[in-house]
C-alpha cells in the first residue's frame, strides 16, 4: 500500500538527515516522481500527506493539475525544451533542470514577458557523461557571472543526477562534488545556493547524507512506472 511505502521512506529519510552532517535550516524535502502515474496515483498520495510532485512533461502535467487539488506544489524535473518553457513557467514552483546558459537566457526573457520570477535549480553534469544535459562543473562557475545578471532568474541551488552505480555508495563521490561545487559558488559569488536535489530511490539516503534537501522519489513510493505518457480519457482546455 502507498501508506505503508511512504512510512517506510520517510522514516529512511529522517534517519539519513540524523546522520547528516551537513545540517540544513530545513528537512529534507520529499518530491514524489508522478510522472506518467495517473491523477488517481497522486490524490491518494496527497491524501497521505505527500504535497510535492515531480513531473517531466509539460503537457502532461497541465492535465493533472487540472484535475488535482491546488494544494499540491509542482516541480519540473526533466529537460526544459525551449518551446516548451511559456507553458512550463506558470505551472512549477520550481525548475531543477536548467542545464545550460542559453536555456537560462530563454528562461529570463520569456519570465520578463510574462511578469514572473521562476525559481530554478541548475543542473550538473558532475561526472561528464556524454550522454547527459547539465552544465560542466567548471562552466558553471565560470558563467555564473551571466547568470546572476538574468534579472528574473531565482537561482536556488544545484541538481544532479548521478550515472548508474552498482551500489548506493557509488554514487557518493558524485554527491560529494555537488555540495562543494555549491560551497564553492556560495563564497565565490557571494550567493546563497541553499538547495540541493539529488538523490532517487535508490540512493537517496546517501545523498542525503551529503547535504540532500530535495530528494526524488518515484518507484519506490508508486512502484514501477509504465513507461507511456499518461493522458486523460477527456479532452481538457488547456491549449495545447
Amino acid at each position: 500500500m502507498f501508506a505503508d511505502r511512504l512510512k517506510f521512506i520517510s522514516e529512511k529519510i529522517r534517519a539519513a538527515s540524523a546522520r547528516s552532517p551537513f545540517k540544513s535550516k530545513q528537512a529534507v524535502r520529499l518530491v514524489a516522481v508522478s510522472k506518467t502515474h495517473p491523477p488517481e496515483s497522486i490524490l491518494e498520495a496527497l491524501e497521505n500527506g505527500v504535497t510535492v510532485f515531480g513531473e517531466n512533461r509539460v503537457q502532461e502535467a497541465k492535465a493533472k493539475i487540472l484535475r488535482l487539488p491546488t494544494r499540491c506544489h509542482w516541480h519540473f524535473i526533466g529537460h526544459l525544451q525551449k518551446n516548451k518553457i511559456r507553458q512550463a513557467l506558470p505551472l512549477f514552483e520550481l525548475i531543477h533542470g536548467v542545464d545550460s546558459l542559453a536555456i537560462a537566457r530563454d528562461i529570463d526573457r520569456i519570465a520578463s514577458e510574462t511578469g514572473l520570477f521562476p525559481k530554478i535549480l541548475l543542473e550538473v553534469n558532475v561526472a561528464g557523461e556524454q550522454t547527459k544535459f547539465g552544465f560542466a562543473p567548471e562552466r558553471v562557475h565560470s558563467e555564473m557571472k551571466e547568470l546572476r545578471q538574468l534579472p528574473r532568474l531565482q537561482i536556488e541551488g544545484l541538481m544532479t543526477i548521478p550515472p548508474p552505480a552498482a551500489s548506493p555508495e557509488g554514487s557518493r563521490k558524485h554527491f560529494v562534488a555537488l555540495r562543494k561545487l555549491r560551497d564553492t559558488l556560495e563564497a565565490d559569488f557571494a550567493l546563497s545556493l541553499p538547495e540541493l536535489s539529488m538523490g532517487m530511490s535508490e540512493d537517496f539516503e546517501v545523498a542525503i547524507e551529503e547535504g540532500a534537501t530535495l530528494v526524488r522519489i518515484g518507484t519506490a513510493l508508486f512502484g514501477d512506472r509504465s513507461g507511456k505518457t499518461w493522458r486523460p480519457e477527456e479532452p481538457d482546455s488547456l491549449d495545447d
